[in-house]
């Protein structure tokens, strides 16, 4: 598919799909901050928050138990940094696709409100420009799903593994 290939999809689409476009390529550079993080960042971030508690003498008293509360909240916040805008990104593409549906059939009303019907092909395209979009908007969508509910039980239990490490200490 080449270049040519791509701007005709997009002509075919309507203007609403470049912003799927976007959306989508937002989305996945989130997901993929939140992947590398956990691949090359996470690990000293853990480590990090265990030799804080361990460097203290007191373990044992409710500040302490307190201070053992914000390290583990600290690491849950790192741990779940762009989680909920990559959410919003994967609930804002169907939206997007919904409204290139709208837009798409606005023009299909349009062509039969001047032609009375009578050219096919012209409203065809915008049958086209109506149902790309929201193919688009929903594949985005569900390539999105898959990886953030993979990322909330990531989250959680990298956090949880703080969490109990920190009880062992």
């Amino acid at each position: 598919m080449g270049l040519a290939d791509l701007q005709a999809f997009l002509d075919r689409g309507g203007p609403v799909l470049l912003v799927i476009m976007a959306a989508t390529f937002i989305m996945w550079a989130l997901i993929l901050e939140r992947l590398f993080y956990f691949r090359f960042a996470h690990k000293a971030v853990a480590e990090e928050a265990v030799q804080e508690w361990q460097s203290r003498s007191d373990r044992s008293s409710t500040y302490a138990h307190w201070v053992k509360d914000k390290i583990v909240s600290e690491v849950r916040q790192k741990a779940e940094q762009n989680v909920s805008m990559t959410k919003a990104m994967v609930a804002l593409a169907p939206l997007l696709g919904l409204l290139g549906t709208v837009t798409g059939m606005v023009s299909v009303f349009d062509i039969m409100a001047i032609t009375a019907g009578a050219d096919a092909k012209a409203m065809s395209a915008g049958v086209s420009r109506a149902t790309i979009p929201t193919m688009a908007g929903m594949v985005a969508s569900l390539s999105g799903i898959l990886f953030t509910s993979g990322m909330d039980r990531r989250v959680n239990r990298s956090v949880q593994a703080v969490e109990d490490s920190l009880e062992m200490h």
